[in-house]
Parts: structure tokens; sequence; C-alpha cells
């Protein structure tokens, strides 16, 4: 209906206008023969010019009517898509018309109204899918055919800034030359694997060293229309599982190293009483005592690793209770003074003439890890030196700490080893002494347990060739 309407309306337009157009066209044909034909021909001149006149102005007026029905809507038209392409996608049409012009109009409503929605879908995506990125813990790194990065997450960016000083080596005709790499290429670490993804088209896994952290990376391969455009990077940070797994396995070597041999030592000596080579009573006394004192130094053993078991589940049994450190210190000095005679070493202590008082702390398990201390201390230190038991009161960062230290003047410890001296075994893989002077290697580890659950921390600081010294710190107040 709208459109006869609108027909209509047009056909009414060009009727007035092909007639205005005949007028002219008549009056400016005739017009040659009105002096030869008419005696009136001045008063049918000037009829004839105000027709022609007429006709024109209605030309004019009607091209001109037509000209503005038609160029108006289609300039907003044109500034309506011009603001939708500038990213003003809630622009819309006000025209209300009933022609053709109206029809574009509704049209122009709806595709702008359908392409507002889909941005806002884009956008939304956009934002979960940023959003994931962000809060996932692994580095996520996406690169393009040509290895440039095209996206990272913020871990993904952390990574890069902070491998962005390793260097590869490329191959020439001469050799290989050191590269560096740019922030916008793949890093020299995952060049292997990116350069698998790309030829092999599956996905990648691989364990990579950097320094002194591994990472565990998995790289799949970005299609796009069957087409291969890329590569995404997952690099998840495992050195602390890594290094728990070789703990487990270190720790799994040495306990099967030391229960292995005093097993020997007992089924060895034990076949030789069955198979009665002891001829007198004398030397089977001696076999048996090998055998019970092998007994012995497998049971402190099983002891140790249940005890350090317990304490690092939290099932230790701490009976805490006010302890006068000045008095714990001063026990365990008599107790070590005898065996610094026999092995002619100077023991001494030095403490403050104020009270050394702990709020809430377990005496017996305290004075474990002064003895454990000490008898490393003894066990390492030549004759003729000397081995200090040193206490105090300090104040760090608000908190009052009694400082107890024992320094003595042995052979030292490597400092490559000394981060490591509070782990499993320690000593199980240096010397692995035994008898008297040799322990099970779980003392140090059993020290640190029991000073962290007294909520205090414990470091040691040597010097090859000048001795060692652990100090420890505790908490006054109650914890």
């Amino acid at each position: 209906m709208n459109f006869w309407r609108s027909l209509v309306g047009k056909l009414w337009i060009t009727i007035i206008f092909l007639v205005a157009v005949v007028l002219i066209t008549l009056g400016l044909f005739l017009l040659p023969y009105i002096d030869s034909n008419f005696t009136n021909s001045g008063a049918i001149k000037r009829l004839f010019l105000y027709t022609c006149m007429i006709g024109f102005s209605l030309t004019t007026f009607f091209a001109l009517f037509l000209f503005t029905k038609i160029t108006q809507p289609m300039q907003q038209v044109i500034e309506a898509a011009n603001a939708i392409r500038r990213g003003e996608y809630g622009t819309r049409l006000t025209l209300v018309t009933s022609d053709e012009i109206g029809q574009l109009a509704t049209s122009f409503n709806h595709m702008a109204e359908e392409l507002e929605e889909n941005i806002r879908s884009l956008n939304n995506e956009k934002g979960h899918l940023s959003s994931v990125l962000r809060s996932m813990s692994d580095a996520v790194i996406t690169f393009d055919i040509e290895g440039r990065i095209i996206l990272t997450n913020p871990h993904g960016q952390t990574l890069l800034e902070t491998w962005s000083d390793l260097t590869w080596e490329e191959e020439e005709d001469n050799g290989t030359v050191p590269k560096a790499s740019t922030s916008s290429e793949v890093p020299p670490p995952l060049c292997p694997l990116f350069f698998s993804t790309l030829e092999d088209g599956g996905d990648q896994r691989s364990n990579v060293h950097v320094r002194q952290g591994v990472w565990s990376v998995h790289m799949a391969p970005l299609y796009s229309e069957d087409h291969l455009r890329g590569a995404v990077a997952v690099l998840r940070d495992v050195t602390e599982e890594v290094r728990l797994e070789k703990m487990r396995r270190d720790f799994v070597a040495n306990v099967s190293h030391e229960i292995r041999t005093p097993l020997s030592m007992m089924q060895g000596y034990s076949e030789a009483l069955l198979d009665g080579m002891a001829s007198s009573p004398e030397e089977s006394s001696e076999l048996v005592q090998v055998i019970h004192d092998e007994s012995l130094r497998m049971g402190r053993l099983v002891k140790d690793l249940l005890d350090l078991a317990r304490m690092e589940a939290g099932h230790t049994d701490m009976l805490k209770a006010q302890v006068d450190v000045g008095e714990l210190l001063e026990r365990v000095y008599r107790k070590f003074s005898v065996r610094a005679k026999e092995r002619d070493i100077m023991l001494e202590l030095k403490r403050p003439e104020q009270e050394l008082l702990l709020g809430a702390a377990d005496e017996d398990k305290l004075e474990q890890v002064l003895t454990n201390l000490l008898d490393n201390a003894f066990r390492h230190t030549p004759a003729n030196r000397r081995i200090s038991i040193l206490a105090s009161t300090v104040v760090l960062e608000g908190r009052s700490l009694v400082e107890i230290a024992i320094r003595d003047q042995g052979v030292g410890i490597n400092p490559e080893d000394l981060p490591f001296i509070f782990e499993r075994f320690y000593k199980a893989d240096k010397a692995r002494l035994r008898g008297e002077s040799g322990g099970t290697g779980l003392g140090l580890a059993i020290v640190k347990n029991i000073v962290e659950s007294h909520h205090g921390s414990i470091y040691a600081s040597s010097k090859l060739g000048e001795g060692t010294t652990f100090t420890l710190r505790l908490p006054v107040e109650k914890q």
C-alpha cells in the first residue's frame, strides 16, 4: 500500500513537471511565427512570455523540491554511516517516510542494531578471554607463523622480560654465531619446540631448563580455515616439583644406602656365627657386639626418620612452657665439658647477666637442638681448637629474640654446599663416616624443623679452614 501511495505522489509531480516543460517548449517553438500570422502579436508574445516564465518557475520549484526530497535523506544516511564507521554503533536514522528512502532507513537501523549486538558480543568474548588469560597462573604466549609474538598474558610478558637477555646460536656457513633474542620473537629456549610444532603440525611437550629454573612447555599449532598461522605455548614453572622429585629419589637412595650397610654387616657376622667361624667365646662375643651396635645404629636411623616425618606432618607433641635459656645453656655446657677435656678442645659459654626467658618453648626439644649442633661441632673440630656457645638478645623488626650461636674452629663447609646442609642425608653423600664419628645425616634437618616449630629461624655461616657458626633465633614472646 505504501508503495502505491508513493508511486501516485511521484506521478502527480512528474505530470506537473512535464506540463511545465511542454508549455515552455511550445512557447519557444511558436514564438517565431507570431509576427507573421497574428495581428495582435505583441499581446500574444507577452502571453507566451508569461507562460514560459510560469513554466520555468514551476520547473525550477519542482526540481528543487525533488532534489531536497532525495538529497537530504541521503545526507543523513551518509552521516549515520560515517558515525558507525567511527565506532558509534548506537547511531540510528529518524527518517519516517513511505518511499524507498524510508525503507533504506529501516534497513539501515536493523543493520546497525545487528552490528551493535555483534560488536557487544565480540567485546564480551574478548573480555572473558582476557580475564581468563590474566587469571591463569601459567604463562601463555602466542606466535604467528614467522615467530613474532602476537599475544601474551601478564605472566607470559613477565617471562619474556626475564628471558630478554638470552642468546642462541645461529648457524652460518662458517660456523655458529651467537644471536641475541628480541622481545618480539620466539625466545631461544622455545625455538626448537616452535619449529617442531610448525613442521609436525601437532602438539609438542617438553621440559625447558633456563638458568636455575625448569619450565614445562606445551605448544600447540594455531589453525585458521585449515591453514597453519602460528602456535600457542603454555609454560608452567615446575622447578619446585623437579627439585622435590630429585629430593625424593635422593632420599630413597640414601635411606637404602644407610640401611643396607648395617644390614649387610649384621647378615655377615650372623652367618659367621652360624658357620662356627668364632674359635673362642671372646670372638663370638665380639661378633655379637658388632651385630648389636649395628642394630642400634639402624634403630637410631629409623627413629630419626619417624621423628622427622612427624615434625614435617605437624604431629609433634610440644610441651611448651616458660624456659630459662641461661639454665638450659649451663646444663648443656656441663654435659659437653667432659668430652671437651677428652678431646683437648676449649669449650666456652658466653651469655649476658640478665635472664634469657622464652615465653613458650619445649625445653627438651631445644636441648636436643643444642646437643645436635654441639655434637657436629665436636665431630669436625680438631684438638687444641675452640668451640664457643654465645647467647644474647636482639630486636629485629620490632620483635624481641633470643639469639644462640654455636661457633667452632673446625674444617668449615664448602660455600657451594652451605645452602643444602639442612636437607636430609646431607652428610650421607659426603664421607659416609661410620662408627662414633658418623651420624645418620638427619640431625640438621631435625634441628631446622624443631626451630621452625618454635617460630624461630636458623642459618649457618662458614669459611673453609676457619670454622662454622650456626645461629638460631627464637622469639621471646609467646607465639
